[in-house]
């Protein structure tokens, strides 16, 4: 594995932020833009200082695992080792302003991580760094499907994503990827653990995590839980940063 496709080194300091950025953009150029640093963005970066797991995504043109790929939305998700070098670098990093400047929208959350369990690409990418869970809480899942219950899977799972997203404690729901189809991954943020518990317990939520231990539907997959801690920018013309203020 190259160095470039080695995002990192996973360290495990207990002051850990993970950041997702999120950019949308308008009109042709700036979408073929976007579309074009999916690749040439890699190696700006890698050269970030301070970062160290970072993955660089597109989105799903649904709320959450999805086959339908959306051209507009780009997501970031990086950790670094303390807050003050995640608020730093995602506002003054060259590779961030640049998305920023080309973006029509531009919105960053910060998080510490309660729990986790699994991979991603073979690695531990976040560390337990908040325990209190005071604030609204970030869910994401991500994985690794294996090509043999393709069809399977894409026959159950969006309409469980719709299903989330027709919740009405979810605060806001995103599906993004590394590879459409096969590397999924799906993040939505939450009033509080009660409201999560809540919906996993229930319905076709239940169902599908029984059918995946079941019948082994991933490669790979990683769970985790965080804490919102701030966050920059708007999304979407909607109230989410108002809100999640507000929770």
């Amino acid at each position: 594995m190259s160095a470039l496709r080695d995002n990192s080194r996973i360290p495990t300091p207990m002051s850990q932020v993970t950041t997702i950025s999120f950019f949308r953009f308008d009109g042709l150029r700036a979408r073929a833009w976007a579309l074009w640093m999916m690749g040439a963005g890699r190696s700006p970066m890698a050269r970030v200082p301070g970062i160290r797991f970072w993955k660089l995504c597109g989105s799903g043109g649904g709320v959450g695992f999805t086959p339908r790929i959306n051209i507009d939305v780009i997501a970031i998700l990086a950790t670094w080792d303390d807050a003050d070098t995640a608020a730093t670098q995602t506002q003054t990093a060259p590779i961030f302003k640049r998305y920023a400047a080309r973006a029509a929208e531009s919105w960053t959350i910060h998080l510490t991580t309660n729990s986790v369990r699994g991979q991603w690409a073979g690695q531990a990418p976040f560390s337990v760094s908040n325990t209190n869970h005071i604030g609204p809480i970030g869910v994401l899942t991500r994985a690794t499907i294996k090509p043999k219950i393709l069809r399977r899977f894409w026959g159950r799972v969006p309409d469980i994503s719709d299903r989330i997203a027709a919740d009405p404690n979810v605060l806001f729901k995103i599906g993004i990827g590394e590879t459409p189809l096969f590397q999924q991954v799906t993040f939505s943020l939450w009033p509080d653990a009660a409201s999560i518990h809540n919906f996993a317990r229930t319905g076709h939520h239940a169902e599908a995590i029984k059918s995946v231990r079941a019948d082994g539907w991933f490669r790979e997959e990683l769970y985790a839980r965080f804490t919102l801690q701030s966050q920059t920018g708007s999304w979407a013309d909607t109230d989410i940063p108002t809100r999640l203020d507000a929770a």
